[in-house]
Order: structure tokens, then sequence, then C-alpha cells
């Protein structure tokens, strides 16, 4: 005798929320998030400072990004190498950066180590030396991105995306880190210069792990970042960078000989506070270019055959943001490429499937718990959010309209994008491939070194 027995029904996972962190504020003024992720041995520290990139003078572009590297690079009491065996001694994992938000410097380290991590970002906030020699060596590695920028073709086709979009007279136009012309005069003199404009008003800490094993960790904070005095001022947030009027044209960046044309497009897109809700065009993104199954890869790659997989996306900035899609496809195939993806591009909202919305916003929702898994994915979120002028909260928010979301509100948040400006257009490859893309009614066809 046999039974049969019915499959078990896969019932819908539970609802998942962005961890919320403990907020105070430490003596000097800096806004203080503290993330309990028992289990998470591994601490993540996250400092942002509102010194944005905008803020440099004409001329010293990148000397932002190069005082952030350099503050690790010596002390008034110790020298490089000193600092450099105190992080190894401590497993201590240290990077910085800055971008249109600000200066952020982050840390890795176990919590038996905290208070020497936090004590060692404090003196090299307070005291950095930025040594000549140090910051010669700085400048010569960041002489050797650019020239490896400009070669590969997949960055060349972003800076120059970069260069034909945003107006020449904001700071988008030009890369993060500066270009040859304003990056190879950079002294010590000019980042000490930076430093001083470095302070806390304005500033976050973000402090996420298991803290059981810290026990105060808030008097911890207070008594190393909390005691710094920096002298700097809060910087003015960055207004919404201007397109420049000549925007909607194809740039060609000839490499004679290329096995595949690198390209990349964009036109205006929304940030994070968008009246659609910012759910609505990770979902877009998600089945527009997210995924092999994505609109764009399955005619480019499953059907013809054209790419490897090309990706599409929204980008959010202080203020207003970007559409962006790119990749690269078969130089000989380039213009049957480019015809196959303006039609894809051009689909109207209303002939979004309820199905592609729905199975791209539950692929966001319910990925979310392991995209957020480690401390670090967690400061790194809020720390990014919190420089936004945003709360921390937006995750879960964000996950919640996923879950809810519809066809309608897709259909209507992508005609709205599909209606704005033309596409800024960038090819990287084989000129000879590229012949007839000015028949494509993208504008004038600009051909550059």
């Amino acid at each position: 005798m046999s039974r049969v027995l019915e499959r078990p029904v896969v019932r819908p996972p539970r609802a998942w929320t962005f961890p919320v962190p403990a907020e105070s504020q430490l003596p000097n003024g800096l806004r203080l998030l503290l993330v309990d992720l028992p289990g998470q041995h591994v601490l993540s520290l996250r400092l942002s400072l509102p010194l944005p990139v905008s803020s440099e003078a004409r001329g010293t572009e990148g000397s932002t990004l190069l005082m952030a590297r350099a503050l690790d690079e010596g002390t008034s009491a110790r020298t490089s190498e000193e600092i450099a065996e105190l992080a190894e001694r401590h497993g201590i994992a240290w990077g910085a950066g800055a971008g249109e938000r600000g200066v952020h410097l982050g840390l890795e380290v176990t919590s038996r180590h905290l208070a020497t991590a936090a004590e060692l970002m404090a003196e090299c906030l307070a005291e950095a030396s930025f040594p000549q020699a140090e910051v010669a060596r700085l400048v010569r590695h960041r002489l050797v991105d650019i020239a490896h920028d400009e070669a590969d073709p997949g960055s060349r086709a972003a800076l120059e995306f970069a260069r034909t979009y945003y107006d020449d007279r904001d700071r988008p136009h030009l890369p993060v880190g500066g270009t040859r012309g304003t990056v190879a005069p950079v002294t010590r003199e000019l980042l000490l210069e930076r430093h001083r404009l470095l302070g806390p008003a304005g500033g976050a800490v973000v402090l996420a792990g298991d803290l059981s094993t810290v026990p105060d960790p808030e008097g911890l904070l207070a008594a190393t970042l909390g005691a710094w005095a920096g002298s700097g001022r809060a910087g003015e947030r960055p207004g919404q960078a201007r397109r420049a009027p000549d925007a909607g044209r194809v740039v060609l960046v000839p490499r004679p000989g290329l096995a595949q044309t690198e390209v990349y497009l964009g036109r205006p897109g929304p940030d994070r506070r968008t009246a659609h809700g910012w759910g609505t065009f990770q979902a877009l993104g998600m089945l527009l270019g997210g995924s092999p199954h994505a609109r764009i890869d399955r005619v480019l790659r499953e059907e013809r055959g054209y790419t490897y997989g090309m990706r599409a996306g929204f980008r959010p900035r202080a203020s207003g943001g970007l559409t962006v899609v790119g990749g690269s496809v078969r130089a000989d195939a380039t213009l049957d490429a480019l015809r196959e993806l303006l039609l894809i591009l051009d689909t109207p909202g209303s002939e979004l499937t309820g199905r592609e919305v729905r199975e791209a916003a539950d692929f966001l929702a319910r990925t979310a718990p392991g995209r957020y898994g480690t401390a670090d994915a967690v400061a790194e979120e809020v720390v990014a959010l919190v420089s936004d002028g945003l709360e921390p909260d937006q995750v879960t928010r964000t996950i919640d309209q996923l879950r809810e979301l519809t066809v309608e509100q897709v259909a209507a948040a992508w005609d709205e994008v599909r209606s704005g400006p033309a596409w800024t257009l960038v090819l990287v490859g084989d000129p000879e491939h590229a012949e007839g893309v000015a028949d494509l009614g993208m504008g004038p066809v600009v051909v550059v070194d």
C-alpha cells in the first residue's frame, strides 16, 4: 500500500527590516550611529565629513582625494611605516576616499582592538603631517591610475561620458581624482590646506558589528573621535550638476583593431528622494538591465549574441541623478546592437508586464538580507544615507515599497525617464565599425583622441 504525500508549500519569507541604529552625539558634535549586529565579530567603523570635492579651487581637482589617502601616511607622532606596522599588528584594515558628498574614512577591526583603531583614526585626523616624500608617491600612483583609466575602454567611456554630459563649469565634469594637469602639481602645502578644512561639524560616525563585546562603545568613541576638534566648518551641500547644452550627441573614441566596442549611454535620472519612490527605479534597473534575464540581455545576448552582457541602472547623486546603460558588444555588430538597444530603451511603460515587475521587485526585496549580511555592508549603507541627508530607515521603506510595487507605478516612472532629454552616447572602439552611427538620429558625432 502506497501513500501519496502532497508537496509542501513554499511560503514567502518573513518581512525583513534594515537594522535600526542607536543614535547619540559625540562631544565635538559628530553624529554617532551604533548598529548592533550579533555574530558580526569584525566591526566596521566609518566616518563621513562634509568636505565635498565641489569645494576644490579650479586647477586643484583631485586634492581632496589625495588628502584623504595621505592621512595615514604619517603624523606628528608616527611615520607611515610605524602606522602600517601598528595596523598590521592589530589587524586594522584602513580605507579612505572622497566624493561628491565629502570625505569618508573607514576601518575594519575586531572588537578587542577597536580602541587602538579609533585612537589611530583620531590621530590621523588631528595630526596628519603629509610628508613630502609620501605625497609625491601618492601623486605618482594617482597619475598611473589616470593613465590606466584612459587606456581601459570601459573606464575611458565613463570618463568621456562625464566630460560630455556635464557642463564644464560644474565639478562632475572632471573625475573625483582629478586629471593629469591638476594632480601633477599637488604639493604637501596644498594637502595641508585641504586638511585644515576638515572638522566634525555636520559629520557622522557609524560603528556596526557585534557590540556585545565592547563594554562602552559610545564612551570609547567619545574619548577618541569625539575629542577631535578640527577647525573646518560643514561644507555646503552640492547643488544639482548641470547638463551640458550639447550633451545630446555621440562621442567616438577611436581604438583601431579593438575586438569589442564599449558602449556607454546616459541621460537624466532620479535621486533617492524621487516622488516615484527609490524602489520603483531599483526594480526598473533590474528588469531592464540588472541580470542576464533582463530585457537588454535577453535580446542582445541570448537572442542576438552581440554581447557577453550589458547593464542598465540609475545612479543617484546628492541632487538629481543619471540613467546609465553600458557594456561591450562585438565590434562587427556595433550598429546592429545599438539599433536593438535603442528599441528596447524606447519601450513605452504600457508594454512593461506585471510579471517582470513582480519578479524584479521580489528579487530585490528578498535578497536584501544577503546584501546587508555583513557589518561592512550595513555601515557602508548607513554612512552613505546620512551623508546624503537621509535616514537609515530609507532602506526598509524602499523594501516595503518593492513588496507592494505595481506595474502602473513602474510604467509611469519609466515614461518620465524615456521622455527626458536626449541620450548621450559614447563609443570606444574601431571607427570602421562605427560608420553609420550618425544615421541613428542621436545627434552630431564627435571624434576625440
